[in-house]
């Protein structure tokens, strides 16, 4: 009978970014409840419904050049008539309106929700594109160095939990 591998042996002969951030992830979080060999995923683990961590590095130069490689995704509903700005605000803010998820992927989870935390902003009206990306640079910049950056340290909004689905209408009746 064959045995799954461990962890440790999975992320073994990973890519050196994710393989550190995978330990760093253990660390905080504990096992992850699935792994694979290109993927660790963890379940309703501190703010997030679920974290993804992918051996593979994506090349994102916003605010600065880096790899997304870890995704955290919260219960959220998008508005379709702010789903263009958020695209315009940044490509690795993702939502699935049917499923009632956003999810942002970047190098880190300080990242990740400084971005979530931004998207809210533009979605509620506190703030439009522009300044919201300006606001990701600052931000960004105040986390690298050490200085205070609360939209870095948890996220500024109350989560839902559920109930952001939609189903959408039917154009049909059903036969």
């Amino acid at each position: 009978m064959m045995q799954n591998p461990s962890v440790d042996e999975v992320i073994s002969n990973w890519l050196p970014e994710p393989k550190e951030l995978a330990s760093r992830l253990i660390e905080k979080y504990g096992q992850p409840n699935e792994v694979s060999a290109n993927m660790l995923i963890w379940y309703n683990n501190g703010p997030w419904k679920r974290t993804i961590l992918h051996n593979e590095e994506l090349p994102h130069k916003f605010p600065k050049p880096h790899n997304d490689k870890l995704e955290n995704v919260i219960d959220y509903q998008v508005p379709p008539v702010k789903a263009s700005d958020l695209d315009m605000f940044d490509g690795s803010v993702i939502f699935d309106r049917t499923a009632g998820e956003m999810w942002a992927r970047c190098e880190s989870e300080a990242m990740n929700m400084l971005a979530l935390n931004l998207a809210n902003d533009i979605v509620t009206g506190k703030r439009n594109i522009e300044d919201a990306r300006m606001e990701y640079g600052k931000q960004a910049m105040a986390h690298m160095i050490g200085q205070s950056a609360p939209y870095t340290e948890s996220l500024q909004f109350e989560v839902p939990h559920g109930g952001t689905a939609d189903p959408d209408q039917p154009v049909m009746k059903a036969a």
